[in-house]
């Protein structure tokens, strides 16, 4: 009974298989529910935060990676990929663990300042190829298409140039700003390339990976205010150099993952799509 119940509903706690339990007439403790389900093979973990897709996302997404699966190395590594992040200066971009004595939980040591609202940050704009990182850009307004567009003409072309062969295709995702009208134009009268993105796919970006490791490297270094952080943000990035080295095969593994993911979760939500979605729109529970 545990199990099929887990397996119907795997947010199902242990409170509510105990409760469920005496109901029917048989006590148990939530340690024996744990082993019981170790036995088979089950683990409680915390959920994945995936992307709200409805199912024209699924279906683009699993489109994309039909047409590219078998596209050779080589043009990945003919790809500049772009995004934006955000880093906070007392923020949860890591989780940290101390060794400390009992009662000395509040010592300054043990502890990672914090304040109301989770703090000041900073808006970077980053790109890199499998050639290695391009530039790195802190964001000082709130970014619309003019302010996109300049930094693209200061810093993408320049990165393209300094590591790119001729041919080399742009990526950066569906924001307004990227596919506005004015935006669209200017990328084609610059003869830009633009990689074909499936919109809610951050997951694909590979950029993402040297975001997290720019995060824990900050967060290692603790600065204490937001000119600090920006400067200990371009002396991390700058540092990322060797990290790009396997960098140019993550994006084959990751579509090759996706796609066997979307064809078998196509399958199951055609046969499910009822049950488990709400205005058109499914929580898909997996990460590339």
């Amino acid at each position: 009974m545990i199990t099929r119940t887990v397996s119907k509903n795997p947010r199902t706690t242990r409170g509510d298989l105990v409760n469920d339990l005496q109901r029917a007439g048989t006590k148990v403790t939530k340690a024996t529910i744990s082993n019981t389900q170790r036995r088979q093979g089950l683990k409680s973990c915390s959920a994945r935060r995936v992307p709200l897709l409805k199912p024209v996302h699924v279906q683009a997404r699993l489109k994309f990676a039909r047409e590219h699966l078998d596209d050779p190395e080589e043009d990945w590594e003919n790809v500049i990929w772009s995004d934006e992040t955000k880093i906070e200066l007392f923020g949860k971009n890591s989780t940290r663990r101390v060794w400390r004595r009992k009662n000395a939980e509040l010592h300054p040591k043990n502890t990672i300042p914090t304040v109301k609202h989770g703090g000041r940050n900073i808006m970077l704009w980053g790109c890199f190829s499998a050639k290695g990182p391009g530039r790195l850009i802190r964001v000082k307004e709130r970014m619309n298409g003019a302010m996109y567009r300049e930094i693209l003409s200061d810093n993408l072309l320049p990165s393209a140039r300094l590591k790119m062969k001729r041919g080399w295709v742009f990526q950066h995702d569906n924001d307004p700003k990227h596919t506005a009208r004015v935006t669209k134009e200017w990328l084609r009268k610059k003869h830009f390339k633009v990689l074909e993105w499936p919109s809610l796919s951050p997951d694909l970006n590979p950029i993402e990976n040297l975001w997290r490791e720019l995060k824990v490297r900050v967060a290692q270094r603790q600065p204490q205010n937001i000119t600090a952080l920006e400067e200990i943000c371009m002396e991390e990035w700058a540092k990322i150099m060797l990290l790009m080295v396997s960098g140019r095969r993550v994006l084959q593994i990751r579509l090759r993952q996706l796609l066997i993911n979307l064809s078998s979760l196509w399958s199951w939500l055609s046969s499910t799509f009822d049950v488990y979605t709400s205005k058109d729109s499914v929580s898909l529970g997996f990460v590339c």
